[in-house]
């Protein structure tokens, strides 16, 4: 949802994940540019693109987030929503050099909440979701932990 937001907000969105295989839903989404993590590094590419403003950190892994810091532009701010159970390293000369910053976050003020829903509707920007009876509960549960779902599993209650 950050890719379509920034798109529909007018941002020069670049989306960074592993693999080829992700790049056609990125652009689909609204990403201009798509950075492949493992051919490139990924703040050098941002850095070749002037530098990100903002970072959202979606992924499950500090070790993913680590490299992003100098991808910044000076003064950008690297946004943590993705929760990893390993540490985000960050090197100060990038932090303090850059005069950049970082900041996790769960989900955000009731209002930001209210604000976020009220844009992504009047956009027409929706999320992508995996729907399951509730009677399959723990099989998309287990969907949802082992990472095999694409984004979000919803459960129906109505079948």
């Amino acid at each position: 949802m950050a890719v379509q937001q920034a798109n529909k907000l007018g941002y020069q969105v670049a989306a960074i994940a592993r693999g080829e295989d992700k790049q056609a839903l990125a652009r689909e989404l609204g990403a201009h540019h798509y950075i492949d993590s493992t051919v490139e590094d990924p703040a050098a590419a941002l850095q070749d693109l002037g530098g990100a403003a903002a970072i959202i950190a979606t992924a499950a892994s500090g070790a993913s987030m680590s490299p992003l810091m100098p991808g910044l532009a000076p003064g950008g701010r690297l946004t943590v929503i993705g929760l990893a159970e390993d540490p985000i390293a960050v090197s100060t000369l990038d932090l303090v050099l850059g005069t950049r910053s970082m900041a996790g976050t769960l989900t955000g003020s009731a209002v930001q909440n209210e604000d976020h829903l009220a844009f992504s509707v009047a956009q027409g920007i929706r999320p992508m979701v995996e729907v399951m009876p509730l009677a399959e509960a723990s099989k998309a549960y287990e969907r949802m932990m082992s990472g095999a779902a694409r984004f979000r599993v919803v459960l129906d209650t109505t079948s």
